[in-house]
This record gives structure tokens, C-alpha cells and sequence, in this order.
């Protein structure tokens, strides 16, 4: 194989599902900067309806867009469904999105005058993917950066080139010129270099903190170009004073293993008062046996499917160990069940009084319990991380709510609700290590234009009454 070639293996099966070779930044950016101003210069109206076809051909693909998704990632097969299902919503909502953040405004000023706002398209934008969502999550940039009259260089993960394909495939068979739609195949070497590429004028990027922290250096050199940052997080779900503990299990097993765990808000850290701590493992470790881990498109369906690829069932299965080498009481030990495959099963680890706890985001099902004596030491567990992306409270006391929601530090705070499942038509992102506070989803619009103010009058009256001499 040489260097150039790109290969994607389903994670389920071993078989080769994808072969091509990767591309050239310079190339792509440079025909997205070729293809950009005239897409900038057409009607907002026109750029809408372009996206409204886009979602047209999408729906018109449904299947096997869903078929690809679920045989590249391993994810189940209902799952990938409701993936194509967002990225089809997704154009509507970026539409009224537009209109709220970036919309016209006239505002009367002095002397007859106006002030106008209005919003003007950055240029050429790079989109990083990542593989978890690869077709939802960069869709989310891709779209609103489109409407906006951007043009998009958009490079998807190594590990999901062929849904990134199908999914510009979709922009082009719906009219989006290809000039303003550029697909950059490659690895990290493909990406760093448009990242640092001098021509684009931001970067929207969805991955890993270890990534974005690299990002955010590189760009310190360069204010003038936007950056975006998603990164994810070491998110807690807190189970407080509830009687419901079936219920409370259900919320902590959605939340920790739904996408066998690789989402960014998935629940990494249950945190739980101590009287509740047995009946409530109790039930968890139940309800994870019951789990069915299997292939997409098993029957009956899966609750989840294998992780991404061996490489990553590896560190996961040397992260629970380390977990226990650390203090760590295997709860429920993380396996293998398919030799040779990335399927895991959902491994739990009590790390009350581990001697550390690495603050890192274990992208996989791997859950840390945390027990705590009192409301306060809970949330001060739910705060001892670096990330604030989601946190959930499961308590029926709305008191104990009000009091989390303000002293929890994080972009998504729930209450008797998963950690994950974020709505599109809502913004999207944390604090801390999981973002730069550029929230995405339904405040993309923000980044993908900026504002210009302009003082106007139709006529040109001016005098000046203090200073002058006599003339």
C-alpha cells in the first residue's frame, strides 16, 4: 500500500469498504477560492433554495446514505437512520437560524440618518470531521457556512472517507457548484496542512481536546481568521435522592454506552449518593448485561455496535486497566466478545477512592462511578475536570436543580435526561477544554459570518460647528 492510499475497513466485519488516495490541500483550496465570490454574490434566496434541494436529495437517499454510515462507522442501523435524519433537519433549522443571529436589521439614527446591519460571508472555510457523526457533525458547519456564501474545503475523518463522499456527492447533485464544495481526502498530514493553509479564512473543527488545543496554538498567530473549536468532554451524570432507580439506570446506560459511548456528550463519570449507590449499580450492571452488542444491521437490533476500530478497542481495554491499576474497583470488566473485532462490552469502574483520576476523555463504554456524601461534594465532583461540555442531574427535587444548574460549569445541563441527545435547534457547545465559546448547531451562524454596521444617509450633509477659525 502506499502512502497516498486510503483504505476503510468496516469496523463489524473486517471487510473493505472503501479504497482511494488522498488528496491535495493547495489544489482544493485554491479551486474554493476560485469558486467562492461567485457564490457569494448570489441571492441569499438562492443559496436557500440550493440547500432546500440538497435535503430533497438527501431524503431522496435516505437508505443507503444510512447503509454507508452504519457499515463505515458500525453503528446500528436505526441509529444511522436518525443521522441521515439530522442532517436533513439540519437544513431548515440552519435557514431559521440565519434569519435570528445574521438577519438585516435597519435602526433609526440622528439627523435623519440609519445604522444598517448586515453580515458578510468569511470567505473560504476548512471543516475538519469527525468519524463518530460523520455525516450529521460536519454538516452542521457545511451548511450554514453555505448559506452564509461561504465556500467549503471539508476534510472528513480517514476513518469515514466514504460517507464524506456521500455526503458531498449530495451537496453537488443538489447544485451546490463544486467549486464551493472542495472534498480533501487524507490523514492527519491532510489536515494539518489546511488547517495552516494561508488561503482559507477559518477553520470550523469537531474532535478531539488533544487536536483543538493544537489548533487554537496555531492559530494564535492569525486573529483575523475565525476558529471554532468542539472538543468534547469528561461529562457527569449526578443520580441524587430519586426513588425511581430503575428509571435513574435507564438515564445512566443512555447516557454512558448509546454509540457504544463515542459521542462527546456521553456520560463518563456517574456520580451518585452514597444511600443510592447499591440499588442503583445494581440496576445499571443489570440493564448493561442485557445490552445487545452486535453487527448494524443484526436482528434483533443492537443497542450498539463495535467502536471505531481495533486501535481504539485497544487503548479502551488498557484504559480500564489502568483505571484498576489506579485504585480502580472493576464494577464490571470491559471484554472482547469478537475475537479480532472492535466490539466492547460496557466495562465500569467505582473510582471513589482511586488515587487518581485522569482527567481525560475516554472516547468508548467505559463508565467511572464516584460516590458522594453530600449535594455539594457531588457538584464539586461534577466540576473536577478540565472539559464542560454536558452534565446531567437525575433528582426529582427541583430545588437540587436550580442549585446544580448554577453551580455546575458546562454548556448543556440537563435535568432527568441523558447527557447526550443534544438538540439541533439549540446552540451546541461548553466550556473550558471542550470548546474556544463558539457554539455550534444553532448558533453556527455566528461563525460563519460576521457583522458589518454601516451609518448611512441618502444625502451628504455635514457641517462643523466647534474648532474652526474665521475664514
Amino acid at each position: 500500500m502506499s502512502a497516498q492510499e486510503l483504505i476503510s475497513i468496516e469496523p463489524a466485519t473486517g471487510a473493505v469498504l472503501w479504497q482511494g488516495v488522498a488528496g491535495d490541500a493547495d489544489t482544493e483550496v485554491a479551486a474554493a477560492r476560485a469558486g467562492w465570490s461567485q457564490w457569494a454574490a448570489r441571492p441569499l434566496a438562492f443559496r436557500i433554495e440550493t440547500l432546500r434541494r440538497f435535503a430533497n436529495v438527501v431524503r431522496s437517499r435516505h437508505e443507503a446514505f444510512a447503509d454507508l454510515i452504519a457499515r463505515e462507522t458500525g453503528k446500528p442501523l436505526w441509529e444511522a437512520r436518525t443521522e441521515v435524519d439530522t442532517v436533513i433537519g439540519k437544513v431548515d433549522i440552519s435557514i431559521s437560524a440565519f434569519s435570528d443571529r445574521t438577519g438585516q436589521r435597519r435602526i433609526d439614527a440622528q439627523m435623519g440618518s440609519r445604522l444598517a446591519l448586515r453580515h458578510k460571508p468569511h470567505g473560504v472555510l476548512a471543516v475538519l470531521g469527525p468519524y463518530n457523526f460523520p455525516a450529521h457533525l460536519p454538516n452542521g458547519h457545511i451548511v450554514p457556512a453555505l448559506i452564509a456564501g461561504n465556500a467549503v474545503v471539508f476534510k472528513p475523518s480517514e476513518k469515514t472517507p466514504a460517507v464524506g463522499g456521500f455526503l458531498v456527492d449530495c451537496y453537488r447533485a443538489a447544485g451546490v457548484p463544486e467549486g464551493c464544495v472542495r472534498l480533501l481526502l487524507g490523514g492527519p498530514d491532510e489536515g494539518r496542512a489546511l488547517a495552516g493553509h494561508p488561503d482559507i479564512d477559518g477553520l470550523l473543527f469537531t474532535g478531539s481536546a488533544r487536536t483543538g488545543l493544537a489548533l487554537n496554538r496555531a492559530f494564535a498567530d492569525t486573529p483575523e481568521k475565525i476558529l471554532a473549536l468542539e472538543m468534547g468532554g469528561n461529562n457527569p451524570i449526578v443520580v441524587w435522592g430519586t426513588p425511581d432507580i430503575y428509571s435513574a439506570a435507564v438515564l445512566v446506560i443512555q447516557s454512558a454506552f448509546t454509540s457504544a459511548g463515542q459521542r462527546c456528550t456521553a456520560a463518563r463519570r456517574l456520580i451518585v449518593e452514597s444511600r443510592l449507590y447499591e440499588p442503583l449499580i445494581e440496576q445499571v450492571v443489570k440493564l448493561s448485561d442485557r445490552l445487545i452488542i452486535g453487527e448494524p444491521h443484526a436482528d434483533p437490533a443492537p443497542f450498539m455496535g463495535p467502536v471505531i476500530d481495533n486501535d481504539t478497542a485497544d487503548m479502551l481495554t488498557e484504559s480500564f486497566l489502568s483505571l484498576t491499576s489506579q485504585g480502580g474497583r472493576p464494577i464490571r470488566y470491559m471484554s472482547r466478545p469478537v475475537e479480532g473485532r472492535p466490539f466492547l462490552s460496557p466495562g465500569i469502574v467505582d473510582m471513589t477512592t482511586a488515587r487518581e483520576r485522569p482527567d481525560v476523555e475516554l472516547f468508548g463504554p467505559l463508565l467511572q462511578v464516584i460516590r458522594a456524601d453530600s449535594f455539594e461534594d457531588a457538584i464539586a465532583e461534577a466540576n473536577a475536570t478540565r472539559y464542560g461540555l454536558s452534565a446531567s442531574l437525575v433528582a426529582q427535587d427541583p430545588r437540587l436543580y436550580d442549585q446544580f444548574w448554577a453551580g455546575v460549569r458546562a454548556g448543556i445541563v440537563n435535568w432527568n435526561k441523558p447527557t447526550n441527545g443534544a438538540s439541533s435547534s439549540a446552540p451546541f457547545g461548553g466550556v473550558g477544554w471542550s470548546g474556544n465559546h463558539r457554539p455550534s448547531a444553532y448558533y453556527a451562524a455566528d461563525y460563519c459570518a460576521f457583522p458589518v454596521v454601516s451609518s448611512e444617509a441618502e444625502q451628504a450633509r455635514a457641517s462643523i460647528g466647534i474648532g474652526l477659525s474665521d475664514g
